[in-house]
């Protein structure tokens, strides 16, 4: 096996009609799942696609997204996973950037896609999950493919995946990851979880995050069932926990708050769940420990990030816990606290600095901008996290904040300079800046702190509607405050982290 695209190659044949995956519409054994990913990758290499060719994943979490995923690395195409939050503005950067040959997509975003191809000459193809429109084809047809089944050599070092992230300078960048990046990750996160055969997991992660696709990938390649929710819903959560008997949830700090304020919880059977996790951002140690004592499971936190192709943190299943913390590397994987004045020297353990991450789960780069993977990844190979954090004498690292200026709201991360390049373009705005608010459900909320154009008078409503036209909603400001000035240093640069302190009443 030297790639995601091998795992139900591998498992398929293994547990053949065994449940892998449950979604509201369908139930897919392994060797379901196997075959019919098999005519997606047949589909895929008539119509062109080659090995090396990107294809791009843009829809909600369903079945067809699990095959469409696992055809087209079998095809031996690069896949892009899209966060399906995005507006068609971003969604055209992605698709010009990546280069991308094809396009999975949902019926209802299809004509919007299809109006992106007009200046994506190099995009040819735009699959529709249902009723496709014209000019689409429709799912079911490509799953009629029964050409042969691409043969192709998997090499471990070659692009698997192209991520897409925000990035600090408004755009965002595609960082690559290898075959063996992706495998990896999703072996030894399995492995750290303590994942078997005869494990269910209950997740509405998103399947293009890399969090999700760990959870989804790491319980195929041990032979468990996933039931993948559309999108989270609490009650939906406790009620498919109970009916499916789960042995795992997997989510965000959110998603725990929101079932821990759900009336369903009182009465919600938990008792099948062994163990949970959460990532994605940090969550208060009073929130993991009322999870524990309603479930009777160990929350087990974790860190990653797209840089890494999922999980760089965790906790063994059976080790001691240590709440409040990350947890320890991935087994192959080395991490270091960096002084935050000089890289190429540690922090003394215990003090905070630059978490750094070195290994085979580093990406090997940002698409085709060599200027910003070499401010993140140092010449001898420790990426720059941007997390400032600490480490103890165990190894375990604790995140105290985060270097860059990054709002991370409901697990979703968001950059301030990709907001506020947008609102700069409001005619009535002068100077912008983005800052987080703290929320208890979504853990950060992103403000606007606006100085309005001379002779205008902006309202709230009218900037946080003209950011919806041009950002994906978990970007969009949820508040605007109205200011004279903005911090500033003395180079004129933007203090975002003294907004909060300045302007709140």
């Amino acid at each position: 096996m030297h790639g995601p695209g091998d795992i139900l190659r591998t498992v398929g044949p293994r547990y053949g009609d065994k449940p892998a995956l449950v979604t509201r519409t369908r139930t897919l054994t392994f060797a379901e799942l196997d075959a019919l990913s098999d005519r997606v990758a047949a589909g895929l290499a008539a119509r062109g696609v080659r090995p090396g060719s990107p294809v791009s994943l843009y829809a909600q979490n369903r079945w067809e997204w699990v095959v469409a995923y696992h055809g087209a690395l079998k095809a031996g195409a690069v896949v892009n996973p899209v966060n399906v939050m995005l507006t068609p503005e971003e969604l055209a950067f992605v698709l010009r950037d990546c280069g991308a040959a094809a396009v999975f997509t949902s019926a209802e975003q299809a004509s919007t896609v299809l109006e992106l191809t007009r200046d994506l000459p190099g995009l040819s193809t735009v699959v529709a999950f249902g009723d496709a429109p014209e000019g689409a084809l429709a799912f079911d047809a490509l799953l009629a493919s029964d050409g042969p089944v691409p043969s192709v050599e998997t090499d471990p070092d070659a692009p698997s995946t192209i991520g897409y992230t925000s990035g600090t300078t408004g755009h965002p960048k595609g960082a690559v990851q290898s075959h063996r990046a992706v495998l990896l990750n999703c072996a030894l996160t399995a492995t750290m979880h303590g994942r078997r055969d005869d494990d269910v997991v209950v997740t509405a992660l998103p399947a293009p995050h890399v969090y999700g696709n760990v959870v989804i990938n790491g319980t195929f390649l041990a032979g468990g069932t996933v039931v993948l929710m559309e999108r989270f819903d609490p009650a939906e959560t406790l009620r498919l926990i109970a009916e499916h008997r789960a042995t795992l949830f997997e989510g965000v700090p959110a998603m725990y708050a929101m079932l821990l304020a759900h009336p369903d919880l009182a009465g919600a059977d938990l008792s099948s769940l062994t163990r949970c996790t959460v990532g994605g951002q940090t969550i208060p140690i009073s929130t993991i420990e009322r999870w524990q004592t309603r479930s009777g499971a160990p929350l087990i936190e974790l860190w990653g990030m797209t840089e890494v192709a999922g999980l760089g943190t965790t906790h063994a299943l059976y080790a001691p816990p240590v709440p409040g913390s990350i947890g320890v590397a991935l087994p192959g994987v080395e991490l270091r606290i960096a002084d935050l004045e000089d890289v190429g020297r540690d922090a003394p353990t215990g003090e905070p600095g630059e978490l750094m991450v070195r290994g085979p789960i580093v990406m090997s780069g940002y698409h085709g901008n060599p200027e910003a993977t070499a401010e993140t990844i140092e010449p001898d190979g420790w990426l720059h996290t941007g997390d400032v954090a600490t480490m103890d004498a165990t190894g375990h690292v604790f995140v105290v904040d985060r270097r860059k200026d990054m709002i991370i709201t409901g697990g979703y991360n968001v950059y301030p300079a990709e907001v506020e390049r947008v609102l700069a373009g409001h005619p009535s705005v002068a100077m912008v800046a983005v800052g987080p608010v703290p929320d208890p459900v979504r853990g950060e909320l992103a403000c606007a702190y606006v100085v309005p154009a001379t002779g205008t008078d902006p309202t709230e409503d009218e900037l946080v509607g003209y950011a919806g036209e041009h950002l994906a909603a978990y970007k969009r400001p949820r508040m605007v405050r109205f200011v004279d000035a903005l911090p500033a240093t003395s180079t004129g640069k933007i203090m975002r982290r003294e907004l909060i302190k300045k302007f709140t009443p």
